[in-house]
């Protein structure tokens, strides 16, 4: 990951920017710069993964104009040799440097065009304006705030902006920024019509497009690993990847010390596949001790965020300290396409769909929002080939019909497109799914659980609980998290439009707690 930063307007001094700027430095730090431009200033804190040589650093410049750009562009390089032919002056094996070349030749249209997960801030010398731009599913983070003179801000992480902006806003996904407006670029969860073919065709294209998703994200100048939790996805995304490489992958799973439940199944797969597998091994005291930096660093409230966090935060730390690798490769985004265990109550594939399609619209706020933060935070990059456009447009486009749950195991399409391949044992393939925060062990929810008991009398809980009007804690779980999250970001919790939850409208899902294990189908799942 990297980190980048815009303003507009020279009121603010620039030491304070810098400062503000420097709180994400774990995002980038390889190597930082902030330069002065016509309406403002843009800064980028560095982690070199494409193009390792200082000539990669950016802000990148061409005739006047700037650009800063936490991102990766998936088969740049013929593209970028075109442009080269052309003449374009790229003197560097970045891949983001192609941006201002590719800007000149399309404008705003660009964005479109992109096969990328990123976040930008470009400044256009020719028009004398500041453009901003996020990923149509917002992998890559970007917020936005405006001065007390008007002017915007843009910045990687909230942390950037707060004491600048009296009000922080996620930028929204698969939208730009110009002359004052958000336009809407794409909307990967609009359907305008479902693909007709049937099962066998479908899994058939599910399979090459999560296979080229993988593929293309193996590309990197920079050591590359794997987070390895023994469910389906990131079993899948590993075997995946070790099936296209000539050498071990390096995979990790972490677990509780007293109950860990995916431990065994992780090593299951890592043996299956070959790869060279390391287990993390976290204690409650790990895990407590861990929360309020955890908060901090995700910048939420939300109770299922925060409790898969805590584990996938301590397996990055340990992969930082104790390893050369700088991208992790990570199965998130399934559940949203294919369905979690509570979206077997869904009424209808019309409740399906209209499901998925919000959970799509909102994983920058969740599980993409967790990925980011705990992996960047820990000077890594995330990757996430089930986010890959083209799979996800697909996806999106089968019939619900045929991604309800009628065959009493979940994600039934995505198990059958790879059910012939043998890249896994069946027993992993067809498994029930369990939440991650589920695997890392039971226990690790329960300590959490047990703190807020320990931090509140009933009294106290009903009290401090009653004092918030927006998203009010339902739990003293909930409330430690919320006081929590306002000790770093106060004033702030509209960043987050409501706690991630089953749907309450259908039956079996009016619960209140997030985790599936509440939920009466719940079964083997986590065994």
């Amino acid at each position: 990951m990297c980190s980048i930063f815009g303003i507009e307007g020279k009121t603010i001094p620039v030491e304070q920017l810098k400062a503000c700027f420097d709180r994400t430095i774990s995002r980038g730090p390889d190597m930082s710069r902030f330069v002065e431009i016509p309406r403002g200033y843009l800064g980028f804190h560095r982690l070199a993964i494409m193009g390792l040589t200082a000539e990669g650093m950016q802000p990148f410049e061409m005739d006047g104009s700037y650009v800063v750009c936490n991102g990766e562009l998936y088969g740049f390089r013929p593209l970028r040799q075109r442009l080269i032919d052309e003449g374009f002056p790229i003197k560097s094996a970045s891949d983001c440097e192609i941006l201002l070349p590719l800007y000149r030749e399309y404008g705003v249209e660009m964005f479109k065009t992109l096969d990328a997960e990123f976040a930008l801030i470009l400044y256009d010398g020719a028009h004398d304006r500041l453009i901003a731009a996020r990923d149509p599913i917002g992998i890559r983070p970007l917020y936005y705030g405006y001065l007390s003179d008007g002017h915007i801000a843009f910045a990687s992480e909230p942390k950037n902006l707060m004491g600048l902006c009296d009000e922080i806003k996620p930028f929204p996904p698969g939208c730009y920024y110009v002359d004052g407006e958000f336009v809407r670029y794409a909307d990967p969860a609009h359907v305008d019509q479902f693909t007709m073919k049937d099962e066998d065709y479908i899994c058939a294209k599910l399979r090459r497009l999560l296979i080229d998703g993988v593929e293309k994200r193996l590309d990197a100048d920079a050591p590359i690993g794997f987070l390895l939790s023994g469910g389906l996805d990131s079993s899948l995304v590993c075997a995946i990847a070790q099936k296209a490489l000539p050498q071990p992958i390096k995979t990790f799973a972490i677990g509780m010390d007293v109950d860990a439940i995916d431990l065994k199944y992780a090593r299951m797969v890592a043996e299956y596949i070959g790869s060279d597998h390391t287990e993390v091994i976290i204690s409650e005291k790990d895990v407590l001790d861990a929360l309020p930096a955890v908060v901090e660093l995700l910048g939420t409230w939300d109770i299922t965020t925060i409790r898969a966090s805590v584990g996938m935060y301590l397996v990055c730390k340990y992969i930082h300290e104790h390893t050369d690798i700088r991208v992790l490769l990570t199965g998130e985004i399934s559940d949203e396409l294919f369905g979690y265990k509570y979206t077997d109550f869904a009424p209808s594939a019309a409740a399906f769909q209209e499901e998925a399609e919000k959970r799509i619209r909102e994983l920058h706020m969740y599980d993409v929002l967790r990925a980011d933060r705990c992996i960047s935070v820990n000077s890594l990059e995330a990757r996430v080939p089930f986010g890959d456009l083209k799979f996800v447009r697909y996806a999106m486009s089968v019939d619900p019909e045929l991604k309800m749950n009628k065959h009493g195991m979940g994600k039934y399409l995505i198990r059958k497109a790879f059910a012939d391949d043998h890249i896994l044992p069946d027993e992993i393939l067809w498994r029930q799914k369990a939440a991650f925060s589920d695997a890392v062990g039971h226990s690790m929810v329960s300590d959490l659980k047990a703190l807020a008991e320990r931090t509140y009398t009933d009294a106290e809980f009903h009290e401090r609980a009653a004092g918030y009007g927006y998203c009010r804690p339902f739990t003293k779980e909930s409330l430690l998290y919320r006081e929590l999250f306002e000790r770093y970001y106060p004033g702030q919790a509209r960043m987050i439009v409501d706690y991630w939850m089953p749907n309450k409208t259908w039956p079996g899902c009016d619960v209140d707690d997030p985790s599936a294990r509440v939920l009466s189908n719940y079964g083997d799942s986590g065994k």
